[in-house]
């Protein structure tokens, strides 16, 4: 219970393992024995289901718990998916960046589960998913700005660290990071296109046209939402984690701004978006996108050009690539995961609010 007397939000929970995905778990014990040493017994493997990339599993053994990260099987994105890469940066925040999680181990082997892997601390706590009405969160206004608050003043803070006290600043090329960003997500989108979506293509072409300046490097997650952060049960409004660095990098912290209101609902937005919420954004309380610019720029003393526009615009963008990717998977039948079968619908929904965004230049009032 807590101080009120009213229950404390779930921890999240693993599943069981997915048949396509399942893995041997007794071919794991020597990388389970280096990271937990003494430690010995049956080896037990749940799954983390919720996610749509990287493939996330609990693995226990001898009262000790990690978890487990590799590629997804059927991936042809290897780049996105650098297991060594996702392990050497959470090892360089360790003790520069609290709520990154401690790796334990690491092993380069693929034929030990079929790709390389990580094992890190499991940090337990509650995620916050959908609307958020099934996480225990409490919904309340006050809760919520506290909470929306937290997530950008958590942002913030990850682009404070000291590249260079943490050897980060050789993690990434910055200098005309927008650029590359620009023109790789485009090719990837071309490559997984499944369907004709001309918002998505007219959304990439006005990106090329109108890529800002660069602002600076920092050390930015580049999937920064609800889901992607773990709240402490006992007082949900302080983060203890943050997951899924797969894409993390050293570039312009905007573009990091951007994917975080990119998937930022808000009260007014069309009905399409509402109905796909990445947390309880729209909900009474919670700062809206705008209000998340701004408060970011008080905490940073960053500016941030037009409102955020440009990087609204590329973050939806991005949305609906990662989108049309995993759902490029599912058309080739490297899943069977029925809810990506829906996530075309996604690509549609995000290129046609890319473009809202564009035709009236703002963020927000999209609706």
């Amino acid at each position: 219970m807590s101080a009120s007397g009213s229950p404390r939000p779930a921890v999240d929970e693993a599943d069981e393992v997915r048949a396509e995905e399942r893995l041997d778990p007794e071919r794991l014990r020597p990388t389970l024995e280096a990271a937990f040493p003494g430690a010995s017994g049956p080896i037990t493997l749940r799954q983390f289901r919720k996610g749509h990339s990287n493939l996330t599993y609990l693995v226990g053994m001898g009262g000790r718990e990690a978890v487990l990260r590799r590629a997804p099987f059927g991936t042809t994105v290897k780049h996105a998916h650098d297991m060594r890469r996702e392990f050497q940066i959470l090892s360089a925040l360790q003790g520069a960046y609290p709520q990154a999680p401690r790796p334990l181990a690491f092993c380069d082997d693929e034929s030990v589960i079929g790709a390389r892997f990580f094992l890190m601390e499991r940090v337990k706590g509650l995620i916050v998913r959908g609307d958020g009405r099934d996480s225990g969160l409490s919904l309340d206004p006050e809760t919520l700005r506290a909470t929306s608050t937290a997530l950008v003043d958590n942002l913030a803070a990850l682009h404070a660290v000291d590249l260079q006290a943490t050897g980060l600043a050789a993690m990434g090329r910055p200098e005309g990071y927008v650029g590359r960003q620009v023109k790789g997500w485009t090719e990837r989108y071309l490559a997984a296109r499944t369907d004709e979506v001309p918002a998505v293509e007219r959304a990439a072409a006005w990106l090329a046209a109108h890529m800002p300046p660069e602002r600076g490097a920092a050390m930015i997650h580049n999937d920064y939402k609800y889901d992607n952060v773990v709240l402490d049960p006992a007082r949900p409004t302080r983060i203890v984690a943050v997951l899924d660095w797969e894409m993390a990098t050293v570039g312009d912290p905007l573009m990091d701004l951007g994917t975080m209101i990119g998937y930022w609902i808000d009260a007014d937005d069309p009905a399409e978006l509402r109905t796909r919420s990445y947390g309880p954004t729209q909900m009474p309380g919670s700062l809206t996108r705008r209000g998340l610019v701004e408060r970011y720029q008080e905490r940073t003393g960053r500016e941030v050009p037009d409102g955020g526009l440009f990087y609204y615009a590329f973050s939806l963008f991005k949305i609906c690539v990662i989108a049309q990717q995993i759902y490029r998977r599912y058309v080739d039948g490297h899943t069977r995961d029925e809810r990506f079968a829906a996530l075309i619908h996604w690509v549609h929904g995000m290129g046609a609010q890319a473009m809202r965004a564009i035709e009236q230049g703002r963020i927000d009032r999209l609706g």
